[in-house]
């Protein structure tokens, strides 16, 4: 099964009064992986740079995230009143695992969509706060100007460019999967783009909800159809199903100001 994009042109990002649309979204980030821990190691050292030996796209599962995701996979699978019909996943190896983990629990396979995966930061990938000030204080001095929202690394992306991806990742997922359950597994700042696109946030809203409401590894966080063709937030960053388990849950960190992280 393939997820293939609608021909229509750019527009609004939510289906039409009476038009077609998701009966359940459902969005997942992907369980803790090697990079969270190399991130927070990072941190706790004051270090300048990630001691990872792989490239964003590869960066495994931590053990404790394969945990998480099968922890995610028990609740779906005894849990959910109505479990996913279809799965969607970046295919970033940490979410593209967990979201094999899951579905599997269900009888089915991920379909792998590149608009998905995490946003990518160019130059800075792989460095912390502190690595970012120490070799490239134009960068930290531009993006405290131009804030977090709409600053764009070199060879990178800003958040804005990831909101764009999502808008037609929404527009596509009315159409071609009317009425079903879908289930996205994907990264942090993907699943903030989806809060902007289908709340209609606005940046400082946007930035207040990313710095005060962590968002935790294999949480979810769910939209529901209701009247017309509109998708409505009923949970955000839900860990309950962790929560209640042997396994730790995880989150994002209190975002420092004026800095990237190196790796989500």
């Amino acid at each position: 099964m393939s997820f293939e994009p609608t021909d229509a042109g750019p527009g609004r990002a939510t289906a039409e009064p009476g038009g077609p649309q998701v009966a359940e979204l459902v969005l997942v980030r992907h369980g803790e992986s090697v990079g969270n821990v190399a991130d927070d190691d990072a941190r706790r050292r004051g270090a300048g740079r990630l001691e990872l030996d792989t490239r964003d796209p590869d960066t495994p599962l931590s053990e404790r995230g394969e945990r998480q995701a099968q922890v995610l996979a028990r609740h779906v699978a005894t849990g959910e009143a109505d479990a996913p019909e279809v799965v969607l996943s970046s295919p970033y190896a940490r979410a593209a695992s967990t979201a094999h983990v899951v579905a599997s629990a269900v009888g089915l396979d991920p379909v792998l969509d590149e608009r998905l995966r995490e946003r990518d930061l160019g130059i800075l990938d792989g460095l912390t706060g502190v690595g970012i000030r120490e070799t490239l204080p134009d960068e930290a001095e531009r993006r405290a100007r131009l804030g977090k929202f709409y600053y764009r690394p070199p060879g990178g992306e800003s958040w804005t460019d990831v909101a764009l991806r999502v808008r037609h990742v929404v527009r596509d997922l009315a159409q071609v999967y009317p009425d079903r359950r879908v289930w996205v597994f994907t990264h942090q700042a993907v699943i903030m783009s989806f809060r902007l696109v289908l709340e209609g946030l606005d940046e400082q809203s946007l930035l207040d909800v990313d710095r005060n409401e962590p968002l935790g590894n294999c949480s979810l966080t769910r939209y529901r159809r209701r009247d017309g063709a509109s998708l409505e937030l009923v949970s955000f960053a839900d860990t309950r199903h962790l929560d209640v388990s042997a396994v730790e849950s995880t989150r994002e960190p209190t975002p420092e100001p004026a800095v990237e992280r190196g790796s989500a």
